[in-house]
């Protein structure tokens, strides 16, 4: 636990200060921003307003406009990168409900600059907070001064030069997965795994008591009122996340004849970020390392024995698990990966490593947890892990300890899970078994999730071909030198994102 107190104590207490700062009542907007720049002991403070226009703020006799003449214009090159840089958000985020994740996407994004500070806190609703910042967004973009300007409060307090060493770093760890999508293929599109099966298709939900947790277990079943094929497919949702946002992939599955269950994992859900945030709970515990995969393995034990009567006629024996983000690293170690501390111990302590991404808060949370993370569910013969937080929890050797044959979906605008340091490097050390890499160009770390009320989803296609693929393969589904490809030639793209298979050879090659 000390360890992600520590490493979260940034994003806890932006996140606190933006849950309760912004409300619909009227309030003052922040008016001015103190600057702390790079080599320069003494601070500047300038109004909002001026920095609409870094040129014009920059062209008069102050201080700050000679400092600028000084560096011949670098301060004013680095405030325009700040305050005007569009924010990797989804732009389609900004057009939904309170509901989106827009909200999540903006208090993550500001937590992983670590310098803005000086924020006004009062009580507020969360859809108040989420109206807020839609109006900031209002432009269609979502900047840093956007935000000021929808914010209450007095000054805001920015330390520039670490904004931008962290933006570029961040520009940095996406540059090679850019150079593939611009020059591999992308893959076509087959309607017939891109539209939605014949099969209607019903939701319900249960409660299954288990051991390992001290109130039963939430399971959403997404299946086919009639004709289901008896094959089952689990899906594990991300850190702060819910069942919810993943229905869209559940409903495309089921209406194909698969029976899916998403468990929701209550010690790092919607839920607990909320209670953390109001200061009513810690962040999650390591232990959720292990208690999450359990959840997985007793809803299959309870399937197989009986305890669902949801789930009759579903076999559990032989089952797929897809995951996001935390739940990518849930599915990773039901398929047999073996984490490791080495990395944690050695790396975590280093704020300045080229490679360090915000993912490292939750990887590096790990290292107290890793020696009772090895819990591989035979059960399970493939895994799709979306936007996988990896690089530092498993060594480059762990995929050869994998048994079940695994799909790597990486966005080429995830600033939370980098795809070149947390998705390239480590497909990169991957032995030729049969596991595959595809990059989504446009996807970032939340519009590659399907919530229950989009109507089509990017990835779709590809998990259903994967699905199909795992489950026609029957015993040479497991990774191995000769395993047949669980994913046809053609027709796994999307017609809505530029979907690019890449190869172990092609991952290690890009410079």
């Amino acid at each position: 636990m000390p360890a992600l107190r520590s490493s979260l104590a940034v994003a806890t207490r932006l996140g606190a200060a933006l849950w309760m700062a912004v409300g619909s009542l009227p309030a003052l907007a922040i008016e001015r921003v103190e600057l702390r720049l790079p080599f320069v002991d003494v601070g500047f403070s300038v109004k909002v307003s001026e920095l609409s226009n870094p040129q014009a703020l920059l062209s008069g006799t102050s201080d700050l406009a000679d400092l600028d003449r000084a560096t011949n214009g670098a301060i004013g090159r680095q405030l325009s990168q700040v305050f005007q840089t569009p924010l990797p958000i989804s732009k389609a985020a900004f057009e939904q409900s309170a509901e989106s994740p827009l909200m999540d996407q903006a208090l993550l994004v500001l937590s992983s600059f670590g310098a803005l500070d000086g924020l006004q806190t009062r009580t507020l609703t969360g859809p108040e907070l989420a109206a807020a910042i839609n109006r900031a967004a209002a432009g269609g973009q979502l900047t840093i001064l956007s935000l000021l300007q929808a914010l209450p409060g007095t000054t805001a307090r920015v330390d520039l030069g670490r904004v931008v060493y962290l933006m570029n770093r961040n520009v940095r760890q996406r540059q090679r997965s850019e150079q593939l999508l611009n020059t591999l293929p992308a893959a076509g599109a087959d309607p017939n795994l891109s539209n939605p099966g014949a099969l209607a298709v019903q939701r319900s939900q249960v409660s299954l008591s288990v051991a390992h947790r001290p109130a039963p277990l939430q399971l959403v079943l997404i299946q086919p009122t009639a004709r289901a094929n008896g094959r089952l497919v689990v899906i594990s949702h991300g850190l702060w996340d819910g069942p919810e946002s993943f229905e869209g992939w559940a409903r495309h599955l089921a209406s194909h004849g698969y029976t899916v269950v998403l468990p929701l994992h209550p010690g790092s859900d919607r839920d607990q970020q909320r209670a953390m945030l109001s200061g009513e709970a810690p962040p999650p515990s390591p232990a959720e390392l292990r208690l999450r995969p359990l959840d997985v393995s007793a809803m299959l034990d309870a399937a197989q024995s009986g305890r669902l009567a949801q789930l009759a006629g579903v076999k559990a024996d032989a089952v797929v698990v897809i995951g996001h983000s935390w739940g990518a690293i849930t599915a990773l170690q039901l398929g047999g990966g073996q984490a490791s501390a080495a990395q944690l111990k050695r790396r975590c302590p280093n704020v300045n490593d080229a490679d360090r991404t915000l993912s490292w808060v939750l990887q590096c949370n790990f290292t107290s947890a890793v020696n009772d993370a090895a819990l591989t569910d035979d059960r399970v013969k493939a895994v799709a892990a979306v936007s996988p937080p990896i690089s530092l929890l498993f060594d480059p050797q762990a995929a050869a300890q994998l048994q079940a044959r695994t799909l790597l979906v990486a966005g080429s605008r995830d600033w939370v899970v980098p795809p070149d340091p947390e998705a390239l490097v480590p497909f990169a050390a991957t032995p030729p078994l049969g596991h595959r890499l595809v990059l989504a160009k446009g996807g970032d770390h939340f519009n590659l999730r399907a919530p229950a009320k989009q109507t089509s989803a990017p990835l779709s296609p590809l998990l259903l071909a994967w699905v199909n693929g795992a489950y026609a393969a029957g015993s040479q589904v497991g990774p191995g030198p000769a395993a047949p490809s669980l994913l046809p030639p053609q027709g796994w793209g999307s017609p809505e994102m530029v979907l690019v298979d890449v190869t172990p050879a092609q991952a290690a090659a890009v410079r």
